[in-house]
């Protein structure tokens, strides 16, 4: 029963657009949602695109990726969030199959408001009145347990919004991908965010995450990746999604303080103004003071303002291709989502189904995944393995998927293994054509050009297709974590 966890197809479907206009019309994403499914044999007579999929009276968690309710960049929401028709789309055919309980979720950035997204995307008013209709559907659920904004330089938040009997805990220890760069008790970081936090989730021994109840007490995951660039992770797209399943930014390592000269990845070589940077973000991240909060803060744009003198586009926050952190996590969250179960432990075999149904209609490039730029490939792309997925994903954003750590590390030998297959047996079928993604995509060459974030454009497939290749994109302070 264990094949189609570790089943190496990818089925790419291109979306119709209308023919009055150069839009994609919804029922052309429909179409293709249901095309790529029967490719995989997720069709089922009389119960739709996921009637083979989803048993009846199965319980479901769609996973779409609701980072954040605006672009902090100068495009929209196309680019930055699961297209609201595939959300639909994937319920209603959950509901088809005959599952007994299905719920939406989705765990943002802690600045993201919740209620301004799901208005501007149109799903509140679609979940109101199919819960009004349907007893099974459960709503679309905000997984935070925290949410916070910046103010004055000092990090407002309301905490604890949700009680810890709503998540289950996990502590992978040892066996985490973190442990072996875990040197000291707290190298670990992520934006805006007080690290002695995180000090007490990862440490020598201890490495925990905090997954939504939601989630481990579903038989299946529709998975609903974005596909973007993204200036941390190079790629997001199956496997970076699934940040969303936890509840808790202090779980969730990006990167490590220092840079590369000194033993952490947040940025190549060393630099004292870049280090002068990450103590400062640090003394901001931990005051409660609007004095000293104000403070920081005004220091900080003046140490960016002087780093970007010197000629530096990356930043300090491990935005860039040495990150070795952020792979790491997302893979033992991924490890968690097919082994765990709802007691905190890790099973000897996958404990649910998980399939991928990634919106490509309009992807994001450029310096996301919060400030993406609008990328029309036009496709829906469908698949039971995550790392097969992101292997044809990162081909399809241009680049070269052996360049980008979370894209060629879920082959490697760890206990959970993601895959039983090698990245030569990934095969690809439908409207791309037919064969070994290596032949059929080129190793991204075949992509269209592509703007990639300024840290990762040594990671594509033909930098000289990138419109951006020299380095001319300034650096912006990220809310990004």
């Amino acid at each position: 029963m264990t094949e189609f966890w570790f089943d190496p197809r990818v089925a790419i479907a291109a979306v119709a657009r209308r023919a009055a206009a150069d839009a994609y019309d919804p029922e052309g994403i429909r179409g293709a949602v249901d095309r790529a499914a029967g490719l995989l044999g997720w069709s089922a007579p009389d119960r739709g695109a996921f009637g083979a999929a989803i048993a009846p009276g199965a319980r479901v968690l769609v996973k779409p990726n609701m980072v954040l309710h605006r672009n902090e960049g100068s495009g929209g929401l196309v680019e930055l969030v699961t297209h609201p028709t595939l959300i639909q789309a994937a319920v209603q055919s959950a509901l088809q199959a005959g599952a007994a309980h299905v719920t939406v979720g989705d765990a943002p950035i802690q600045s993201c408001d919740f209620d301004a997204l799901l208005a501007a995307t149109g799903l509140d008013q679609w979940s109101r009145e199919l819960q009004a209709r349907e007893a099974r559907f459960h709503g679309v659920r905000d997984f935070r347990r925290t949410i916070g904004v910046l103010k004055h330089g000092v990090r407002t938040a309301a905490e604890n919004l949700q009680p810890k009997e709503n998540f289950v805990l996990f502590d992978l220890a040892s066996q985490s991908l973190l442990e072996e760069i875990t040197k000291g008790e707290n190298p670990f970081r992520v934006t805006w965010y007080d690290p002695r936090l995180m000090a007490k989730t990862h440490h020598p021994g201890r490495h925990q995450y905090l997954v939504a109840r939601d989630v481990m007490e579903a038989d299946v995951i529709v998975n609903l990746p974005k596909l973007k660039t993204h200036k941390k992770a190079g790629v997001t797209c199956a496997l970076k999604n699934l940040i969303g399943i936890n509840g808790n930014k202090e779980y969730l390592p990006h990167h490590r303080v220092g840079g590369a000269a000194a033993g952490g990845d947040c940025y190549p070589g060393n630099s004292r103004i870049k280090g002068a940077l990450e103590f400062v973000a640090d003394q901001q991240n931990m005051t409660t003071s609007r004095l000293a909060g104000e403070f920081w803060h005004a220091l900080t744009f003046g140490l960016v303002r002087l780093s970007r003198l010197t000629g530096d586009r990356l930043g300090y926050e491990g935005s860039w291709s040495g990150n070795d952190t952020i792979w790491r996590t997302c893979l033992d969250l991924n490890r968690i989502l097919l082994y765990g179960r709802t007691d905190g432990t890790l099973a000897s075999t996958p404990q649910r189904r998980v399939i991928h149904l990634v919106d490509a209609v309009v992807g994001g490039q450029g310096e996301g995944p919060l400030s993406p730029i609008e990328l029309d490939l036009g496709l829906v792309l469908a698949a039971q393995n995550a790392a097969a997925m992101d292997w044809v994903g990162a081909q399809l954003l241009g680049y070269d998927p052996n360049r980008i750590p979370l894209v060629r590390k879920p082959f490697g030998q760890f206990h959970w293994p993601l895959v039983e297959f090698a990245p030569a047996d990934i095969h690809v079928l439908g409207d791309h054509g037919e064969g070994p993604a290596h032949e059929v995509l080129e190793y991204g060459r075949r992509a269209p050009a592509v703007i990639h974030p300024i840290g990762w454009r040594d990671a594509a497939a033909n930098p000289s297709a990138d419109p951006h290749a020299p380095p001319t994109a300034s650096t912006t302070l990220s809310t990004e974590g």
